[in-house]
């Protein structure tokens, strides 16, 4: 029988844990530590807690990491894809990206997955093509952030400090999974992210959005949009059809409404599909009395996927565009385009074999 992972534990449940073995309270902090600060994965690294105490957890949990299967490293810029194997085989990326700011201190931002493929099948995204296995454990969301936190600091560099759920799958299908995730990763004993510095992304699952603005973490909401109708966002993304536009922004006021933070709108611009001005235009009226930016993110062509990157003047026009109509935009810094950075492409090629 297989034993429960102890990074799925929340920290109360780790502390009742401790109480019921008659421990004393400084000794649940430094098991919290050990855990999610240093990222341990073997019970005899933990050097200052009892043997016994050691032994005990040993036999009933496991603490395995997740291992690196590929690691590629971008020869255009900083950025580095993570393949890691889960505890059952299954496969999962991540994605390192860094800036280095002009004004201020270097940021190391992780692209983190949240299910293994993804069910709701985006005609772009490499990762819906590959279909839908299985939502990840909570120990195997944080087991991303370790590993590539193990990874920097062998080589002598900072850790991840800010992260965003963009990677594979969609992050709201896999709710409580998720937001247990982020406590852990914000909790002071552990990595201690700041909320701010978290960012999740959702395609849209309405109901999601709602429950998210009632969790009381002011972190940073992105919505996937790419498309500025409902006919054309239905057969770029099907959960519009589930959840059309107008359900959507609704939900995106509420979130303005319940926590005063800015939403973020993800805009994928494919080349001759939602690149117009027409389409910018219909963008606009969209987005009217919503406190919004739009990040427009220029398509990272799957290699044999049927849609293509619009040219810089395309992307350029529309930006230009949005901003002169009041919606602040912004070209997103393409990373890693020589390692197909966009998650679920590596995944895919090494299933093919």
């Amino acid at each position: 029988m297989n034993k429960p992972h102890v990074r799925n534990l929340p920290w109360d449940e780790l502390d009742k844990i401790m109480k019921e073995l008659g421990e004393p309270a400084f000794r649940s902090r430094q098991l919290f530590q050990w855990i999610h600060q240093k990222g341990i994965t073997s019970w005899e690294e933990m050097t200052d807690l009892p043997k016994k105490l050691r032994m005990w957890f040993a036999e009933h949990f496991s603490i395995e990491g997740l291992p690196v299967i590929r690691r590629l490293a971008s020869r255009q810029d900083d950025t580095v894809k993570y393949l890691l194997r889960l505890p059952d085989g299954e496969l999962v990326e991540t994605v390192l990206m860094s800036y280095d700011p002009p004004e201020g201190k270097q940021r190391r931002t992780l692209c983190v997955s949240t299910q293994v493929g993804c069910p709701l099948k985006c005609a772009f995204c490499a990762t819906g093509q590959s279909g839908f296995t299985r939502n990840l454990e909570v120990h195997e969301i944080l087991g991303q952030v370790l590993a590539v936190n193990r990874d920097l600091v062998s080589a002598g560099q900072a850790p991840v400090s800010n992260l965003v759920f963009m990677g594979m799958g969609e992050p709201f299908l896999n709710y409580e999974n998720l937001v247990q995730g982020i406590r852990l990763l914000h909790h002071p004993l552990g990595l201690n992210i700041s909320w701010r510095r978290i960012c999740v992304s959702t395609s849209g699952i309405v109901p999601g959005i709602y429950r998210l603005a009632d969790e009381g973490m002011p972190l940073v909401l992105a919505v996937s949009l790419h498309a500025p109708n409902d006919e054309l966002r239905s057969r770029l993304m099907p959960v519009n059809r589930r959840y059309p536009l107008e359900e959507l922004v609704a939900a995106c006021h509420y979130w303005v409404q319940r926590t005063n933070r800015r939403i973020t709108f993800e805009y994928i611009l494919l080349g001759g599909v939602n690149d117009s001005l027409a389409h910018a235009g219909e963008l606009v009226g969209l987005l009217k009395g919503l406190l919004a930016n739009v990040n427009l993110i220029p398509f990272n062509p799957v290699s044999d996927g049927p849609f293509v990157k619009p040219s810089r003047n395309k992307v350029m026009a529309f930006r230009q565009y949005l901003e002169d109509h009041g919606v602040t935009a912004v070209i997103r810094e393409e990373k890693g385009g020589d390692i197909e950075a966009a998650c679920g492409q590596l995944r895919r090629r090494e299933m093919r074999g």
